[in-house]
C-alpha cells in the first residue's frame, strides 16, 4: 500500500475531522496540489519547505496574474496545511505564519433591490419553461432563508419544524406550517433556518406536485424532473435559465439571492450578529459587507431626493 503524503493526510483530516464541504477541499487540493508542484521544482518536500519557498511561490503566483483573491487563498491553504503539522508535531514552526495576505478591492455583493426580487420571483408563473411550481419554491426558500444554494439541495423533508410524510404535511396547515428547517452548513454547523409567509405558500403549492414525480424513496425536498434529487448545478441552471428572461441587465446567480436576502435584513434595520447568525457566518467580518451596501442604499435614496 502507498504511504499517504503529508497533505493527503491532511486533507483527510480536514475531510473526517474538521468536516469541510466538498467545494472547500476541492480549493484546497488544487492550492496545495500547485504548492507541492512548486516545492518538488524546488527539490524539497512541501512539510520541510522554508519561510524563503512559501514566500517565492506566491510571488511567483502573483507574477503570473493570480487575482490577489486567489493569492491569499493559496496562502490560507497553505498556512493551515502547516499548522496541522506543528498542532501533530510534525515540525515546530509555521513557514507561513508571517506572510501577509495581499490587499484586495472592496467588492461589493451583487443583490437584487426589494421591487427587483419580487419581479424575479413572478417569473417562473409567468415563463412556464421549467416546473413553475417547484422554481418558484426554489427562489423563494433560498431568497426568504437567505440559505446558500449547497444548504438548498441538501433539505429533506424531515429537516421542517413540520412533520411530513410522502410529500403531505400531517397536523394542523395553519400553525406554523414550513416556518423553519434544520440546516448544516459550512464547517459541518447546524442552524435553523426560518421561511416567510409567500416561501411557505410556495413550498405547500409544490409539494403535491413533488410527490407525484419523486423517484427512489429519498426524501429530498428538491427534485428534478427525473424524480432524483436536485444537484447544486441543477439549481444554479434553472436561475440562469431565468435570468436570462429577467427584464433588467443583472445576472441572478444563487449567492446573489443570500446576498438580496442580507441586504434586505440590513436595509430594514436588522442587527448585524442577528444576520451573522441568520447567514450562518464564522465571522462576522463577512456579515458587516451588507452594512456597506446599506450605505450604498442610503447615498442612492439621498441623491434621488436631491435631484427632485
Amino acid at each position: 500500500m502507498t504511504k499517504r503524503t503529508k497533505i493527503e493526510e491532511y486533507l483527510a483530516y480536514l475531510a473526517s475531522v474538521r468536516g469541510l464541504s466538498e467545494n472547500s477541499l476541492i480549493a484546497y487540493r488544487a492550492d496545495l496540489a500547485h504548492f507541492s508542484a512548486y516545492c518538488e521544482r524546488a527539490g524539497v518536500l512541501p512539510e520541510n519547505a522554508t519561510k524563503q519557498e512559501v514566500r517565492d511561490f506566491l510571488g511567483d503566483r502573483s507574477f503570473e496574474g493570480d487575482a490577489a483573491v486567489s493569492v491569499n487563498r493559496a496562502l490560507s491553504s497553505i498556512r493551515g496545511f502547516y499548522n496541522y503539522l506543528t498542532r501533530f508535531a510534525y515540525r515546530k514552526d509555521n513557514p507561513a505564519a508571517g506572510q501577509r495576505n495581499l490587499k484586495t478591492p472592496q467588492n461589493l455583493p451583487g443583490f437584487l433591490w426589494e421591487e427587483e426580487m419580487a419581479a424575479f420571483a413572478r417569473l417562473p408563473e409567468q415563463e412556464h419553461i421549467l416546473w413553475p411550481e417547484r422554481d418558484k419554491a426554489i427562489i423563494m426558500a433560498m431568497y426568504s432563508a437567505g440559505v446558500r444554494v449547497s444548504e438548498l439541495v441538501s433539505l429533506q423533508l424531515s429537516s421542517f419544524n413540520d412533520t411530513i410524510k410522502e410529500g403531505k404535511i400531517e397536523g394542523d396547515p395553519m400553525r406554523g406550517t414550513m416556518e423553519s428547517a434544520r440546516i448544516i452548513g459550512k464547517g459541518n454547523k447546524e442552524r435553523i433556518v426560518f421561511f416567510s409567509d409567500e416561501a411557505r405558500k410556495a413550498l405547500a403549492d409544490y409539494l403535491p406536485s413533488r410527490n407525484e414525480k419523486v423517484r427512489g424513496g429519498h426524501t429530498f425536498l428538491f427534485i428534478n424532473k427525473k424524480g432524483g434529487p436536485l444537484s447544486a448545478a441543477g439549481v444554479r441552471w434553472v436561475l440562469r435559465m431565468y435570468s436570462e428572461r429577467f427584464p433588467l441587465p443583472k445576472k441572478v446567480h444563487p449567492h446573489a439571492l443570500r446576498h438580496s436576502f442580507a441586504t434586505h435584513l440590513m436595509n430594514g434595520g436588522a442587527d448585524v450578529r442577528i444576520v451573522q447568525e441568520l447567514l450562518g457566518h464564522a465571522s462576522i467580518t463577512t456579515t458587516q459587507r451588507y452594512t456597506h451596501v446599506n450605505i450604498e442604499h442610503l447615498k442612492e435614496v439621498y441623491r434621488e431626493a436631491r435631484g427632485r
